[in-house]
C-alpha cells in the first residue's frame, strides 16, 4: 500500500516495488542483483533511489539529493511528501500473490480439461501464466490479444524453454485456456 504522494509517477512506484518484490522471491542471487539494478536505474531517471526500510518492511523511493555517502541526512529532507512508501508485507498488499494464486489454479483447470497430452497443456499454461504474472501482475484472463501475441512470440521461444511437443501444441494449450477463463483471445 502506498503511504505517500510522491515526486515519483505511481506507474513508477509500481515498477520499483514489483522489481524489489521479484528480487526478494528470487533464488539466484545473481538474478536478483539484475532486478534490484534494473529498479535502481529506473529510479535514478527520476532523480531517486531505494532502499527496504528493514524495521517495518517499507520499500523507501526517495530523491537522491536527501543521502551523502549512502545516508540520508535529515538536514537534507525538506518535505518528506516527496518520497514514496511501500509495504512490503502484511495481508492483502502483494497484489503478486493473489495473481498467481488465480493463475496457478488457471494451470490445474487446464489439466484437468485436458484430454491428452496434459503435461505439456498444463507446462505451456505454467509458461503463460509465469509471463502473465511475472511481466504484468495480471490473470491469465486479463491478458490483451497484443501480450498474447507477445507471450507467443517473444517470451515463450526465449523464456520458456519448451520441449518440441510443449511447441507442437501451443496453439492448442492456448485455446484450452480461453476455454476454461473465457477471454476472447485469438489463437
Amino acid at each position: 500500500m502506498r503511504r505517500s504522494m510522491s515526486d515519483l509517477p505511481d506507474e513508477v512506484v509500481e515498477e520499483a516495488e514489483r522489481l524489489t518484490r521479484l528480487a526478494r522471491r528470487s533464488g539466484d542471487p545473481a538474478e536478483t542483483v539484475a532486478y534490484e539494478a534494473d529498479r535502481d536505474r529506473l529510479l535514478d531517471d527520476y532523480g531517486f533511489v531505494a532502499r527496504v526500510r528493514e524495521a517495518d518492511d517499507t520499500l523507501v523511493c526517495h530523491p537522491m539529493e536527501w543521502l551523502e555517502d549512502g545516508v540520508v541526512r535529515t538536514d537534507r529532507v525538506v518535505d518528506t511528501g516527496r518520497a514514496a512508501e511501500v509495504s512490503l508485507s502484511g495481508p492483502g498488499t502483494d497484489p503478486w500473490n493473489e495473481v498467481e494464486a488465480h493463475n496457478a489454479a488457471v494451470v490445474s483447470r487446464v489439466r484437468d480439461a485436458a484430454a491428452v497430452d496434459v503435461t505439456a497443456h498444463a507446462a505451456n499454461t505454467r509458461a503463460l501464466a509465469d509471463f502473465a504474472g511475472n511481466h504484468y501482475v495480471k490473470r491469465v484472463d486479463d491478458l490483451t490479444i497484443e501480450e498474447v501475441s507477445e507471450f507467443r512470440t517473444e517470451y515463450y521461444p526465449r523464456n520458456a524453454w519448451p520441449s518440441v511437443r510443449q511447441r507442437s501444441l501451443l496453439v492448442r494449450s492456448l485455446s484450452i485456456v480461453e476455454e476454461v477463463v473465457g477471454s476472447p483471445w485469438p489463437v
